[in-house]
């Protein structure tokens, strides 16, 4: 009887195991191959063209490939964006992915989704901090790069001016990256040559509305302005506007380079208003979702995903105009 009992027992054991591992493994199925990827994912907002366009990518993306998708919509707000981080935190996203308002100010709730061992990416613009372990990966353009850009095809376009060049330049939200690397990229070019003078610099908040009216102060306040440099095209556009207002030309009086390459812009070059534009691709949605894919995976992913973008002249964004998608 006792032998026919421990050989109940360890069967009963035997099969409290089985039952264990089974149901490991269905879990672990269920986080697997059948388990569908969560990500949260917090926009800055929805201050542009092109910031609709990025959020519409990623969205169509998520749903193309199956990601469930938590979207936040920062309103233009940092602590919105760390109050979205939390809660994705606390609902247990697979992975984190979001374009800071600003670059510094972060550490402390990328701290808590590491501690949480979940993986961030930084989608178009990245932080300021000394501790890289906080994020994977950044997917985006290289915004000293556009600056540079900007800056080239001024060099060129006045190069047998005697000047002086008086520059006016609509900068984006203070703090962005963006705003402080296209500033600091169009800057190492143009400071080269003494004849080029900033003459007036403000925050247009990536808005129409904002470079609008930063562009009516600057046409009060500075009594001679040859070019206008914008650090997006709705800022831009917001200018033109102010200019034309103003009894000016807007690509003939005034000379305007920006940065984003959005369909609005492109039909303004096309109409020549705006006489350079260097493109800053919106649709990250694909990558995106195929990066966040592998980093769940565990897969060793690059740190910086540069997209590749180009540049436009009047005539090259009226030929790519019909074809524009965002």
């Amino acid at each position: 009887m006792s032998k026919r009992a421990a050989a109940a027992l360890v069967a009963g054991a035997m099969v409290a195991v089985l039952t264990a591992c089974g149901s490991g493994g269905t879990g672990s199925a269920g986080k697997g191959s059948g388990h569908k990827l969560v990500v949260g994912f917090s926009q800055v907002g929805a201050e542009s063209g092109w910031r609709t366009a990025n959020t519409k990518s990623i969205q169509e993306s998520a749903k193309k490939a199956g990601v469930e998708l938590k979207f936040s919509d920062a309103q233009q707000k940092q602590e919105n964006q760390i109050k979205a981080i939390r809660s994705f935190i606390q609902q247990k996203v697979d992975v984190i992915a979001f374009s800071p308002v600003v670059e510094s100010g972060w550490d402390t709730v990328l701290k808590e989704a590491k501690d949480a061992h979940i993986p961030v990416i930084l989608t178009d613009r990245s932080v300021d901090s000394k501790d890289e372990s906080l994020y994977v990966s950044f997917l985006g353009s290289d915004f000293v790069e556009e600056g540079k850009k900007a800056g080239d095809w001024l060099v060129k376009e006045y190069a047998s001016a005697a000047g002086p060049v008086n520059i006016v330049q609509l900068e984006g939200t203070t703090g962005s990256a963006p705003a402080n690397d296209r500033k600091s990229g169009f800057a190492d070019v143009v400071k080269a040559d003494p004849k080029f003078k900033v003459v007036a610099s403000q925050t247009g908040d990536f808005t129409r509305a904002k470079g609008k009216e930063v562009m009516q102060a600057f046409l009060k306040s500075q009594p001679k302005i040859d070019v206008l440099y914008a650090h997006n095209d709705d800022m831009a556009l917001g200018a033109i506007q102010a200019i034309e207002e103003a009894g000016k030309k807007p690509g003939s009086d005034i000379k305007i380079v920006s940065v984003d390459g959005v369909k609005d812009a492109f039909t303004a070059m096309s109409q020549g208003k705006i006489n350079y534009d260097v493109e800053c691709n919106p649709l990250l949605g694909d990558q995106l979702m195929d990066l966040a894919k592998k980093v769940k995976a565990g897969e060793q992913v690059p740190r910086r995903i540069k997209t590749e973008e180009g540049t436009f002249t009047p005539d090259q964004a009226t030929a790519a105009l019909p074809n524009r998608q965002y």
